[in-house]
């Protein structure tokens, strides 16, 4: 993506609808005159008076327990420098963002238009009341440090500059697995730094208290070596500083014979030599973004036993934080913690360094392109996706905020807790990530038989940069071409093809021959199956029966039922399969839930019901999720009588004598696999008790179709779909007015299923 590119996509994203990346919610009722009476005056005196008389209240009656504030001046944003607090803030609801969707912890933004420490202290200080924890931000050295010291000092709940320790954590729990590869020993390697920022020295901080030695510990930084001579450094700074070495010692002098070298400073400073003149199985961590100290290549290339990590995603063993911060602040809320102290920075090293060691979930790999990620020179963190990273950083957190004496709360059954935890990882939806990458390993060819549709152009471009899938366009050629160049689309080499054309005549007679063969004795005649060949939906289905194409993607200018038929009698179903359904993926809060049937059948049996939840079954497995199956109905166990309840009963029944060891209940009311404290208060019982559903069967199609159109208007979920399941190649009907990005999920779902 060109750069121009870049800058228009990321304004449009942050602009389009509600400016911003964040929203306040409310998370209680609010319907009426009596729900707002306890929400305010005069109701809302009663928790007012009840934390007057026992502060600690607060946490119970307010969303102080759960709210972190991100607070920056904005003197040293990302790669941007001194940019102001105004022009810091997209970042700061980027922190909020991320704080959001990887440890379902709420925050507000805080951007101080100060560099006064005093005054930036005491505005933090007065805060305090209304947050659970603060997040210090982009704040440029030396005076980071000292607002982080004394607001720690002064808030009797948790501080954190992110900048210096999540860097510090993150890298550290690297260089223990890196060293366990090596056979290194911690207290005996030599390390070199360039670097002596807030990042640099919380990285050497921490470092140390793991066990590297100080006084093997060489530091450079902008003005040359870190020596005792020098004047113009911060106390934190001082305490690297070396004497002995003469003043004009270069970095190149240092790495030679060094065990590691950390970077945290500017690009293109090492050389190959450099790295060549390090002691064996050196380890390289370059942290300087966008572009490392050096690139990953050219120190492979030269070292193939080095073990490496920079801070990008595009190399092996990216030091991000966002492994980090989620997590720990999670852990620390959760027990009210007062502060985050060495001991719980510690914990969540160790619980980062044991997580990498771990088997690493196929939606991991999926997400990454990679087959098989394991514990290694080239894998030595765990990747931002893996949903353990909640459970796993937080609780060792947590407890160790306990063992060491500043939780304010005990955490006494870490099973539920843990269970906790797991429920809110729905908010992080790697599932489309993950698909997405599948698709880019194996891209397919895609006909679109809406080629004349802006919105489908649009798609296709974004396909195209994504690399997912080779794109084929029906419709006019000369109408098509006008619109890419007046719209400025970036489609090159797309091929563009008119049925209608006397071009294709050669195709379109093979296609018609190839439909006339099946169906001649359904009393389709040749020349019949020539005027079906002019139509798009036939023409693009005979593509990808014959095999000129691997996936069609239909329906946005056409009802359901005109794309569907010409796909079921072209393609055909596939063997043992009685019936064509389509299943919506819904993005929730919960995760993904899938719904079937949502498209297809109007009032299926009870064995069309178990065929229904068979094939979704296989789908959401394909996707690498495991299906847990609510069979849902207006009756929970029996509660009610109805057809519908007992057909409901009867399919659940048949479904789990055929297939023992699928997760599966109902017939139950569609609240509860997702209010699982009623669920398992009320039927323990259910194997749905302990996690939910994430798979959804209905009666009928009347049922399903409204349920799907109702969250995803209301709920303001992100949809794919519907993904159409039985027929022998994968062609697909979006619906009427899908978006660009709809459009774009649905072709790499389609990829995948073609994979």
């Amino acid at each position: 993506m060109s750069s121009q590119k870049l800058r228009e996509d990321a304004l449009h994203y942050h602009a389009k609808g509600r400016p911003g990346k964040i929203e306040v919610r409310p998370t209680k009722e609010t319907l009426n005159q009596r729900d707002l009476s306890l929400a305010y005056s005069p109701g809302v005196a009663e928790p007012c008076l009840a934390i007057a008389e026992s502060p600690d209240k607060i946490y119970d009656y307010t969303a102080k327990g759960n709210l972190v504030a991100v607070i920056t001046n904005g003197t040293a944003v990302l790669g941007l420098g001194d940019i102001g607090p105004g022009a810091s803030k997209p970042v700061m609801e980027g922190k909020s963002l991320l704080f959001k969707i990887y440890a379902d912890i709420d925050s507000f933004d805080i951007e101080l238009d100060t560099k006064n420490v005093d005054e930036f202290v005491r505005t933090v200080r007065i805060l305090q009341p209304t947050f659970g924890a603060v997040n210090l931000e982009d704040i440029a050295a030396p005076a980071c440090f000292e607002i982080e010291e004394r607001l720690r000092e002064e808030l009797s709940i948790p501080v954190m500059h992110d900048d210096q320790h999540g860097t510090a954590i993150t890298s550290a729990a690297a260089l223990l697995n890196a060293l366990d590869l090596s056979g290194k020993e911690i207290d005996k390697i030599k390390l070199v730094a360039n670097g002596a920022g807030a990042a640099a020295i919380a990285c050497l901080d921490l470092y140390v208290v793991l066990g590297v030695k100080p006084e093997n510990i060489t530091v450079f930084d902008k003005d040359g070596l870190i020596h005792t001579g020098r004047t113009n450094l911060a106390p934190k700074q001082f305490k690297y500083a070396v004497e002995g070495l003469p003043e004009d010692w270069k970095l190149a002098d240092a790495m030679h014979g060094a065990d590691m070298f950390l970077g945290l400073s500017v690009g293109g400073v090492v050389t190959q030599d450099m790295v060549k003149s390090m002691a064996s199985d050196c380890i390289v961590f370059a942290m300087a973004n966008p572009n490392p100290e050096i690139s990953y290549t050219d120190a492979v290339e030269v070292r193939p036993d080095i073990i490496m990590a920079t801070g990008r995603s595009d190399y092996p063993n990216q030091v991000n934080n966002v492994l980090g911060f989620p997590y720990i602040f999670r852990g620390a809320l959760d027990v009210r913690a007062t502060m985050i102290n060495e001991e719980m920075k510690l914990a969540a090293v160790r619980a980062l360094a044991s997580l990498a060691k771990r088997t690493v979930p196929e939606i991991v790999n999926m997400t990454y392109g990679e087959k098989n990620l394991s514990f290694g020179r080239r894998y030595i963190l765990p990747k931002p996706t893996d949903t353990r990273l909640l459970t796993t950083v937080a609780p060792a957190v947590a407890r160790a905020a306990m063992e060491s004496g500043v939780a304010r709360k005990a955490i006494t059954d870490w099973d539920e807790y843990h269970l906790n935890l797991s429920n809110r990882i729905g908010l992080d939806n790697s599932l489309i990530r993950g698909i997405i990458n599948q698709a880019k390993q194996t891209p397919k060819r895609v006909v679109f038989t809406d080629g004349e549709n802006i919105t489908v152009l649009k798609a296709v471009q974004e396909v195209l940069e994504q690399k997912i899938a080779w794109p084929i366009l029906l419709g006019n050629v000369t109408r098509i071409k006008k619109m890419i160049k007046e719209n400025k689309l970036a489609i090159e080499g797309v091929r563009i093809i008119d049925p209608r054309s006397r071009k294709q005549e050669k195709e379109l007679t093979a296609y018609a021959e190839f439909i006339h063969e099946r169906r001649k004795r359904k009393g389709l005649t040749l020349s019949d199956a020539m005027d079906l060949m002019k139509h798009r939906n036939y023409y693009g289905a005979a593509m990808v029966a014959v095999g000129e194409a691997d996936v069609l993607i239909s329906g946005l200018t056409r009802n359901y039922p005109q794309t569907l038929r010409p796909a079921i009698q072209v393609v055909g179903l596939q063997d043992g399969i009685n019936k064509v359904l389509g299943m919506y993926i819904l993005m929730s809060r919960f995760g993904p839930i899938f719904l079937a049937d949502t498209t297809v059948n109007f009032s299926p049996t009870a064995e069309e019901l178990v065929e229904i939840a068979e094939i979704t079954a296989k789908e959401v497995r394909r996707l690498n999720v495991e299906p847990r199956i609510a069979f849902l109905s207006y009756s929970t166990f029996g509660s009610a009588a109805g057809d519908d309840a007992l057909k409901m009963k009867e399919a659940v029944s048949i479904l789990q004598k055929k297939h023992p060891d699928l997760i599966v209940d109902g017939e139950m009311q569609a609240h509860l696999p997702f209010n699982l404290d009623l669920l398992r208060e009320t039927y323990p019982f259910s194997p749905l008790a302990k996690s939910g559903a994430n798979t959804l069967i209905f009666p009928d199609l009347s049922s399903s179709n409204i349920a799907y159109n109702l969250l995803k208007e209301i709920a303001q979920i992100e949809k794919i779909g519907p993904v159409l399941m039985g027929l022998k190649k994968p062609i697909h009907v979006l619906q009427l007015g899908s978006t660009v990005r709809e459009i774009f999920n649905m072709v790499a779902v389609a990829v995948v299923d073609r994979s």
